[in-house]
């Protein structure tokens, strides 16, 4: 790791986000990873208009949870590896407070800054 600060667990991080992650996926509904099928919902769930809506939005939120929760396992990766904290794109290090606020963060703040 490119720059740890003694004080941080970087990995209970992470591990940490996957299981809240993985948690409100579950609370979703939403399958297992590799399922065909959508999102389970109850039998007596409506088929409405606003329920077909309210459907699609669950499952946006489904989406976006699963690339979260992929960006937290690359970056578990990343530390087995022994390349988490080191910028993807400019090898620079990560520094530590952004790495506490976004634990999967592949980017320094200046690289971030310049892609927007």
């Amino acid at each position: 790791m490119a720059n740890d600060a003694p004080t941080l667990d970087y990995r209970a991080l992470l591990e940490a986000e996957r299981s809240s992650l993985m948690h409100e996926l579950e609370e979703l509904g939403a399958p297992e990873r590799g399922a065909s099928n959508g999102l389970r919902y109850d039998a007596n769930f409506a088929d409405t208009s606003q329920v077909t809506a309210e459907r699609g939005e669950n499952e946006m939120l489904v989406s976006e949870l699963r690339g979260a929760l992929d960006s937290v396992e690359r970056a578990l990766d990343r530390l087995e590896e022994g390349s988490y904290g080191v910028c993807e794109r400019c090898g620079n290090p990560i520094g530590s407070a952004r790495l506490e606020a976004m634990p999967a963060v592949t980017t320094c703040i200046n690289c971030a800054s310049k892609s927007r």
